[in-house]
């Protein structure tokens, strides 16, 4: 036996096409200073799925922005879109696969605003500076002279018409706040336009005998949904086999000594959703390979 296990050593170190080529892997039970191991040997697949949610907020002055800031279009109501912006298909090892649930990349968010603040608008509008009350015509009116002195009041500190005594750091403080002042009143007529981009991962382990797999639905009103959720389009991975085969040196039928292997076969996966292919992949698939001999090394 340890003669044996020397020679799947040699083999392993000796044979690229087996140590290195994720094409072939050791089939069967051997037994090793730790125990008997049994190799079975399986392919697991991530799926990672890429989503963009485009939100659009109306601010609360969008139908004066022409009247009083000259500004043409400005969004009027709030929109919610998700749509699938990408896909990939890669193996997983046996201890990868495990944590393969979680995300594998940190939400990304790209945020066209006017504002510091995120999400929705503040409840306190940021032209509310007196208990008088005033129709929504005339607030906004009063927030568009605001934005109009706020640039008046920048342009003099660049001139040199607010004082000798305003530059470097304490200019470009005061150039700072009047730009966050700007674009916060800007908010209130303008809105805001969040994209935020969202990977998830899905793991499949194929079957011979299926070549399509449900791996989530997708609503662009709501997003990824669970498989079972029929109110989505089907987000589908789809393998089909390339009919290529990987050359190996088999051992003859006369071979004393070999160790059993099994030979992967390249196919295609490609993940669709709503007609539309996200991605495609040529990836090595055990479940559709084949089971050879190969011949040890002879020792000299």
């Amino acid at each position: 036996m340890k003669t044996k296990l020397l020679a799947i050593a040699m083999l392993l170190g000796s044979m690229g096409v087996v140590a290195q080529n994720p094409y072939v892997a050791l089939e069967g039970a051997s037994e090793g200073a730790e125990g008997v191991v049994v190799s079975l040997p399986r392919t697991v697949l991530a799926v990672d799925v890429q989503v963009e949610h485009d939100v659009t907020l109306a601010g609360p002055y969008a139908r004066y922005a022409q009247k009083f800031l000259g500004v043409v279009r400005a969004p009027l109501t709030d929109k919610s879109l998700y749509a699938v912006s990408g896909a990939k298909v890669s193996l997983l090892d046996a201890a990868a696969s495990l944590a393969a649930p979680a995300e594998p990349a940190a939400r990304r968010v790209e945020e066209q605003r006017y504002a510091d603040a995120e999400g929705e608008f503040p409840r306190l509008q940021a032209d509310k500076n007196s208990l008088t009350v005033r129709t929504l015509e005339e607030a906004a009116e009063e927030a568009a002279s605001t934005i109009f002195a706020l640039r008046r009041h920048r342009l003099e500190l660049i001139s040199g018409d607010a004082g000798e005594h305003v530059f470097g750091e304490g200019l470009r403080a005061a150039l700072d706040e009047i730009a966050r002042q700007e674009q916060l009143y800007l908010e209130l007529f303008l809105g805001k336009h969040v994209v935020t981009t969202q990977t998830r991962r899905f793991v499949v382990y194929p079957d011979a005998g299926n070549r399509q797999y449900i791996v989530c639905r997708f609503s662009a009103a709501d997003g990824l949904l669970p498989d079972n959720d029929l109110s989505g389009d089907i987000v589908l991975l789809q393998i089909e086999p390339t009919g290529a085969s990987v050359a190996v040196p088999e051992a003859s039928p006369k071979e004393s000594s070999a160790v059993t292997c099994r030979v992967a076969a390249p196919a295609t996966c490609s993940v669709i959703c709503g007609g539309k292919e996200f991605s495609r992949t040529v990836l090595p698939l055990f479940e559709f390979g084949r089971t050879v001999k190969i011949a040890l090394p002879r020792r000299k």
